[in-house]
């Protein structure tokens, strides 16, 4: 067994606003996609400071995470790399106006779950759409569920 092996640990968050979802388009190695403000978990980062960082990076939303929605471990097919994705899930206050979009990121959207499954194809993994059925389906989880003891 080889004990050097770690998933990507990687924070999302489901940001739903009058029927419609807050997603990033973004640059691939595949083309144009589409995915929740996502990223990774940084060196001393709690989880729920890596949400609210990825969304104002990703997005220029104010996002205030209110739950877990739920934990994902996903092995991407045909590689050597698995994601261990925590998605929280809240409310944006607001824009932060003048900010820039993290590289890569083409736009911040707005999507109905509808439009979502209708454009699977272009989706950066099958956690965009499960993760948002899960926020339909009322996963909702305290933040409490998750300690973090600072270094």
């Amino acid at each position: 067994m080889n004990r050097s092996w770690k998933p990507n640990v990687t924070v999302a968050a489901i940001i739903e606003r009058g029927g419609r979802f807050l997603v990033v388009e973004e640059e691939t190695a595949d083309g144009l996609r589409f995915n929740q403000p996502a990223g990774h978990l940084e060196e001393g980062e709690s989880l729920v400071a890596a949400a609210t960082r990825e969304v104002l990076e990703e997005t220029a939303y104010r996002f205030v995470p209110e739950c877990l929605v739920g934990v994902y471990q996903w092995p991407v097919p045909d590689g050597d790399i698995t994601y261990l994705r925590f998605t929280f899930g809240g409310p944006v206050l607001g824009e932060s106006t003048g900010a820039k979009l993290d590289d890569g990121i083409v736009r911040a959207v707005w999507l109905t779950a509808d439009e979502l499954r209708n454009c699977r194809a272009r989706h950066r993994s099958p956690l965009v759409m499960r993760c948002i059925d899960d926020w339909i389906a009322g996963r909702r989880y305290p933040l409490e569920f998750i300690t973090h003891y600072p270094g």
